[in-house]
């Protein structure tokens, strides 16, 4: 290629660390590159939660339209902000390698207390609400959009207590001291792939090129764990906005065990399978299995209720 890789990124602290990560690796293997800087509507929507934006794709659909246009080459994501389903000219072309997958409990009082009945608990995700609403119920969840910086100043201002987040970001962004309490990820099972970068591309880019940016940006295992989380979100038909969860992991046999499941909104009803394969050409199967037995168990149910909550709302 007679010019740099453009690579598509948001402009958070995060965004930017990540997109220069995956500059680094292409630099590695010779290749130039130009980092992007695109705004998406979850950049610029803060007033709302995510569940009441209304649209797949809130951090990913500007990022995809460049792709489209040929403004930009490829789009890195966090993995667990991709929608389940990608466009069919679009394609997700590596994950990186994965950071621990674990949620924490951020705070800026190293004396925290977590048993405390007026704990506030600062987090946008629907589903560590919901986790939260299970294991912590006497603590109350406060909505917390933004970027980390941006929440870790409401954190500072006292909006809240602690802040609930996925240990990579606050790693990546060496806010390591600030964390109190990790989160044991077999209770507070990750999103759909916590902690990997994706890189997505158009489907019409160079093959040549497709292959040489893939050696230098995927990591197998990964990969591999993330097409099994994704089956199965793909077939629970959610997003971020619906409380699922599924951690695949291989072991050193190389056998792939995923735990996945589906929480309600107040935390009283949950519904987890754990499923295992020595296949690994059959991960996908393994993830829509597992969904499909999370909705035959009641998760159908949950998702309903789930909707009239919000149609309510």
């Amino acid at each position: 290629m007679n010019r740099p890789i453009r690579i598509g990124t948001r402009g958070s602290r995060l965004a930017l660390w990540q997109a220069h990560h995956v500059a680094a690796c292409l630099e590695l293997a010779q290749l130039t590159t130009e980092i992007v800087i695109i705004t998406t509507k979850g950049d610029v929507v803060l007033d709302r939660s995510l569940d009441k934006i209304g649209a797949k794709g809130v951090f990913t659909e500007e990022l995809e339209e460049s792709l489209r246009s040929g403004a930009i080459d490829i789009a890195v994501h966090s993995a667990k902000d991709v929608q389940s389903t990608i466009p069919e000219d679009l394609e997700l072309l590596a994950f990186m390698e994965r950071e621990k997958v674990n949620d924490v409990i951020v705070s800026y009082d190293p004396n925290l207390d977590l048993s405390r009945p007026d704990l506030v608990l600062g987090t946008s995700s629907t589903r560590r609400k919901a986790m939260l609403r299970r294991h912590y119920p006497h603590a109350t969840t406060a909505e917390a959009r933004g970027n980390l910086q941006t929440r870790l100043r409401k954190l500072e201002e006292g909006q809240y207590h602690a802040l609930v987040l996925a240990y990579a970001g606050v790693h990546r962004m060496e806010y390591d001291s600030l964390i109190r309490h990790v989160l044991p990820e077999t209770q507070f099972v990750p999103a759909t792939g916590q902690g990997s970068v994706a890189v997505e591309c158009a489907r019409s880019l160079e093959p040549a090129l497709k292959a040489e940016l893939q050696r230098a940006l995927d990591h197998k295992a990964t990969h591999t764990c993330l097409l099994a989380e994704r089956a199965f979100l793909r077939t629970m038909e959610g997003g971020c906005s619906i409380p699922s969860f599924a951690l695949a992991t291989l072991t050193e046999t190389g056998t792939l065990q995923l735990h996945g499941g589906l929480i309600s909104l107040d935390g009283q009803q949950y519904l987890e399978e754990i499923l295992t394969t020595a296949d690994l050409s059959q991960v996908e199967a393994l993830g829509t299995e597992l969904a499909e037995r999370v909705l035959r168990r009641g998760g159908r149910q949950i998702l309903d209720d789930i909707r009239s909550q919000r149609a309510v709302s």
